[in-house]
């Protein structure tokens, strides 16, 4: 029997290489392999109060993004978390049996409250409660997780343990953290200069966007005057150009400026020209599905209107257990 791995997408920003390279293309290969659920983390992004509009554009967008990368609905379960109501059923029971002490103590919680500090709502306080709910309603056996969500996956862990312990009954299996084959991820490096590739560091490559743009941006990538030495080693910011046109160009270009850099007659003009090109003609194929799955209303409907069904036989099945051994039940 396949093992079940959970993971949930927020509505917010683009995918970008950085992504790709990373969980999106491992989840592309993972689904054939595990027991899949996907969703779009909706409920969750309501702690930062989005307009309907850019919610529902977000959900819309994100769900276009990750069909047009790979992920099959008929394959994994992809799915938009407030269609599955279980969800938020089995996040009430939890709250009971969650202290105020320790959602106070998650970092999370204390860096949201840091960051938004007139707007530290319940949700973000609770947060912890609402993932696990998310993880544990399907019985997830892996979920994999960054270091900013591993203290909510030890939550979940928490809350999972405590719940069968007070009712007396293994309803929850421990999720654990997937890891990645290190062979599958590639640390796309963003093009500040330094760190990888991320949305709030603004130095992302994304997959929907305009060729134009994309030029724009590799084109005020950082550099440096150029070597001084033969063979001399190449400082982070070029080394991450480099890094950059290994993921998206063929062996020969890369050798071609590598030699140049080494020969000291590299201009950086002419390779981030090229490095643009190449990321546009990679990106492309992946902007094209995009639009074109955006644009379809009625198949972005069967596919959230099919997964979200799949969804719910799981969470069904899950909560009626729940309810049984909470004593929830009806009397007449």
């Amino acid at each position: 029997m396949k093992k079940t791995v959970l993971s949930g997408i927020r509505p917010t920003g683009n995918l970008h290489l950085g992504n790709y390279f990373g969980a999106v293309r491992s989840f592309v290969k993972m689904q054939h392999d595990y027991n899949c659920f996907f969703f779009i983390a909706d409920i969750h992004s309501l702690t930062t109060h989005p307009t309907p509009e850019n919610l529902q554009a977000g959900v819309k967008q994100v769900l276009a993004e990750y069909l047009a990368c790979g992920i099959d609905p008929d394959v994994a379960t992809i799915y938009i978390q407030s269609d599955v109501p279980e969800v938020t059923e089995l996040y009430t029971y939890l709250n009971m049996n969650a202290y105020l002490g320790e959602l106070e103590r998650t970092t999370s919680f204390k860096d949201k409250a840091r960051q938004q500090p007139d707007n530290v709502n319940a949700g973000l306080l609770t947060y912890p409660v609402l993932m696990a709910a998310d993880i544990i309603i399907h019985k997830a056996n892996f979920v994999p997780v960054g270091k900013d969500q591993e203290q909510n996956l030890e939550m979940a862990r928490k809350f999972a343990k405590r719940f069968n312990h007070m009712y007396n009954h293994r309803v929850f299996p421990m999720p654990k953290p997937y890891t990645f084959d290190g062979k599958d991820m590639v640390k796309v490096p963003g093009l500040d200069g330094s760190g990888k590739m991320g949305k709030s560091e603004g130095n992302g490559i994304y997959l929907y966007e305009d060729p134009a743009d994309i030029r724009k941006k590799v084109m005020r990538a950082v550099t440096d005057s150029g070597p001084t030495q033969p063979n001399q080693k190449k400082p982070e910011p070029i080394e991450n150009l480099f890094t950059l046109m290994k993921i998206v160009s063929s062996p020969d270009v890369v050798a071609f400026f590598d030699e140049q850099y080494n020969n000291c007659a590299i201009r950086y003009g002419d390779m981030k020209k090229q490095l643009a090109e190449d990321i546009i003609s990679f990106t492309s194929p992946i902007r094209e599905r995009i639009l074109e799955i955006r644009d379809n209303d009625a198949y972005l409907a069967k596919v959230a209107s099919e997964g979200a069904e799949r969804a719910r036989v799981s969470a069904r099945k899950t909560l009626d257990e729940v309810r049984k051994v909470m004593g929830i039940k009806r009397l007449f």
